[in-house]
């Protein structure tokens, strides 16, 4: 069962987020930020992930510290429940349209950190939600994730579907990079044998 719990208490936040690689899109969301929240349920049901997030944070400052930690947290969970990464996809690019938005994400589930991010937003926020927090969410997920993320703006001018493009190219991009391949069976999709 390709599933993980994370309960991550500090100064900043309170988080308790569930995830089932394998389920059928059920999102759970309660952060503390509307369109955060908006963003995960959409993550879960583009993604057929099963997420469940509570977020206590520090909102009262702003929506910075809830955002990273529960990528930071996100990110832990897409690790423990891939394990060693058996027989897993490894690879895949989505290049997505959201109205006049268009969005390229490129993954590889390498057990290396990095993201490539690219995005440029008409407006500084979303609601009360500040635009930047989209980059720092993302990025403190591959960071605890091990994933290679590409996550490049091809076209867009509204800053709320910019953000939701981006959401939606990653759920599905990695819900096809954790799909298992039956054509390689319960190998590691690797040369050098290990990820």
């Amino acid at each position: 069962m390709r599933k993980s719990e994370i309960n991550r208490k500090t100064a900043e936040t309170d988080i308790k987020l569930s995830l089932d690689l394998d389920g059928t899109g059920v999102g759970n969301i309660s952060t503390g930020c509307g369109f955060l929240d908006h963003m995960l349920t959409l993550f879960s049901k583009h993604g057929r992930f099963d997420l469940a997030v509570y977020c206590e944070g520090d909102v009262n400052v702003d929506y910075h510290h809830s955002a990273e930690d529960i990528g930071i947290c996100l990110g832990t969970a897409f690790s423990e429940a891939l394990g060693d990464m058996r027989g897993i996809t490894r690879f895949a690019d989505v290049t997505l349209p959201m109205d006049e938005t268009l969005i390229l994400c490129a993954v590889d589930i390498s057990g290396r950190a990095h993201l490539s991010f690219s995005a440029k937003y008409a407006a500084e926020k979303v609601g009360d939600f500040d635009a930047e927090l989209c980059e720092e969410f993302w990025r403190a997920f591959v960071r605890t994730a091990g994933i290679t993320m590409h996550i490049k703006m091809l076209d867009g001018t509204n800053t709320h579907h910019i953000i939701e493009g981006i959401f939606k190219a990653a759920a599905r991009t990695l819900r096809f990079a954790v799909a298992k391949d039956s054509a390689i069976g319960d190998e590691i999709p690797s040369t050098k044998g290990t990820l």
